[in-house]
């Protein structure tokens, strides 16, 4: 595959009239593209977005909801219940009740899932740090901050 560099410098494109701010949300969302298909051939066995559930997942002070999780995922109930149900049946989470209202199911991760984040780990963190290689830790952190305000920003879009 090519990267985006080579297509935007080829034939097929023209970027002469587009906006910066077009400009961005199409890079953000071919590079989000392009990172899955390569997270999905790194983890095999689980997709990127599974991964990224057990990754939330993880980083939640106590086991979440389905809807806790589709709020800090930035996705429906229903894409994270199909998610969710898909790492179940590979033994990776559990539901389990919640202890003081047995009205919630909170979404819990497995030994097999410490024991597949330990395993990849090495490998997450070289990657990680392959795709910032060259990027100034205060680019990074503008970056961030911009992508923070637009998701600010996108909340007050009807």
């Amino acid at each position: 595959m090519r990267n985006l560099e080579e297509i935007m410098d080829g034939e097929i494109l023209d970027f002469q009239e587009i906006e910066s701010p077009f400009f961005l949300l199409g890079l953000i969302s071919a590079f989000e593209n392009r990172y899955q298909a390569k997270a999905d051939n790194f983890f095999e066995e689980i997709s990127w977005k599974q991964f990224f559930a057990i990754i939330c997942i993880n980083l939640c002070k106590e086991s979440p909801t389905i809807k806790e999780l589709a709020e800090i995922m930035g996705s429906s109930h229903q894409n994270v219940k199909q998610i969710l149900n898909k790492l179940e049946d590979k033994g990776y989470v559990k539901t389990v009740l919640d202890d003081q209202d047995k009205r919630k199911q909170r979404i819990t991760v497995t030994e097999k899932t410490i024991a597949f984040c330990e395993e990849h780990d090495k490998g997450s963190q070289i990657i990680v740090k392959k795709i910032f290689e060259g990027i100034d830790e205060k680019d990074i952190g503008t970056v961030i901050k911009t992508l923070m305000q637009m998701e600010k920003n996108l909340e007050d879009i009807n």
